[in-house]
Order: structure tokens, then C-alpha cells, then sequence
């Protein structure tokens, strides 16, 4: 027990620099898919010129944080190794949806995704996506709570909210944000994931009946979606 009039002592500033730190990095993070938030459900119809600011927002953020090529997930030293972990994962998600299509009669459907003339382009988008949700959102969580795990399941929540109200893409981008961004805490590489997310949002598009994704749409699009 502390003595009659004795003096707690106070934490120094130095001490407290680290949490401050952890605390601003933990909002940042949650202002940058706030703001992606709004630009999908108002911006993008009133202000759509606005895109350049996600540019602004990852260039300073990434200088600000001395984020790297490595740290980023832009590398080759590690593709196999990074590659090699993820595929088992990936290969169950597959087989999962090939699964699902069956039983949901998607062999009448043309896996439209999966063409090359599309899914270079989608791709590109898987790419981007990334970029936004391991580059960014997944390293920040991490930096902010030293907890994989953790960081994960932040990363991946805030994944599937931005799929809101897509009844199929958002609890699959829950799961499959939460599970890319651990694969992407352990082997810090996108290229990979890039690619997996890319084979599944196309198997997601094919399993799943139209009226079910609207053609994976999110934001007010889903409700303008029409045959």
C-alpha cells in the first residue's frame, strides 16, 4: 500500500510518446476507410473528382509512417515463400465456392470474371484494393496494436463494412479480408493475395446468383442495380 501523502509518480513524456503514437495511427487508420465510406455512398456522385485525394492521403501517410517497398508488400524476395502460404488457404476458398456453385445451379452461368479481356482488369482492382486494405489498413492496425490477430480482424471488418449492403460480399469479404490480411502480417506480400482475391471475387461473381450480388455492386449502386 501506497504511503499517507505519498506522490504517485507520473508517467513521462517519453513513456506516453509510444501510446500517442499507437492511438493517432489507430485513427488515421479508421478516418482513411471513413472517408473511402463516404466517397461510395455520396462523393462519387456530388464530388467524384475528388479520387486524387486517396493518392494524397497514401503518399503522406506511407512518407509520414517511412513506410518501404518491403514493409508496403511491393517485393520478390519473399513470392515464394508468401505464395506458398497462402495457396492452401486459397485453394480451400476455391473449392468452397466451386462447391456453392454447383449447388446454387451457376454451371449455366459463364464465369464472366474469368475471361482475360476482364479479369486483367479486375485484377488491377484486386491490386488497388491491396494497396488500401494490407499497404495500408493492415500495417496501421499492426503498428497500432502490436497484435496480428488483432490487427486482422480490424483490418477485415472495416474490409466487409465498405461492401455494405452487398448481402454476399459482406460477410465473405469479413472472412476473406481477415484471413488475407493475417497471410499478409506473416509474409508482408500483396502479389499473391492480389491474385488470390482476384480468382475468388471472380468464383463469387459466378457462384452466386445475380440477384443475390447485383453483379457485385456495394453502396447505393446495389439498390440502382437493374437486369
Amino acid at each position: 500500500m501506497e504511503r499517507i501523502g505519498q506522490t504517485r509518480e507520473l508517467p513521462s513524456a517519453a513513456a506516453l510518446a509510444p501510446r500517442v503514437k499507437r492511438v493517432l495511427t489507430f485513427l488515421e487508420a479508421v478516418a482513411f476507410a471513413a472517408f473511402i465510406g463516404m466517397y461510395i455512398w455520396r462523393l462519387q456522385f456530388t464530388r467524384a473528382n475528388l479520387w486524387w485525394l486517396f493518392l494524397v492521403w497514401f503518399a503522406a501517410s506511407f512518407a509520414i509512417h517511412r513506410d518501404s517497398p518491403k514493409s508496403l508488400g511491393w517485393r520478390a524476395d519473399n513470392l515464394w515463400s508468401a505464395t506458398r502460404r497462402c495457396s492452401p488457404v486459397f485453394f480451400a476458398f476455391i473449392l468452397a465456392l466451386l462447391v456453392a456453385g454447383l449447388l446454387l445451379g451457376a454451371l449455366h452461368r459463364p464465369p464472366l470474371h474469368l475471361l482475360p479481356a476482364r479479369f486483367y482488369g479486375y485484377l488491377s482492382f484486386c491490386l488497388l484494393q491491396q494497396v488500401a486494405l494490407n499497404s495500408y489498413l493492415t500495417n496501421r492496425f499492426l503498428a497500432a496494436t502490436q497484435n496480428p490477430v488483432c490487427a486482422s480482424l480490424l483490418a477485415g471488418s472495416l474490409f466487409a463494412a465498405l461492401h455494405w449492403p452487398n448481402p454476399v460480399l459482406v460477410p465473405l469479404t469479413f472472412i476473406g479480408g481477415t484471413v488475407m490480411a493475417w497471410l499478409f502480417a506473416a509474409e508482408r506480400n500483396i502479389l499473391p493475395l492480389a491474385l488470390g482475391q482476384a480468382i475468388l471475387g471472380a468464383l463469387v461473381s459466378w457462384a452466386f446468383p445475380l440477384a443475390w450480388h447485383h453483379f457485385m455492386r456495394v453502396g447505393p449502386g446495389f439498390y440502382l442495380f437493374s437486369r
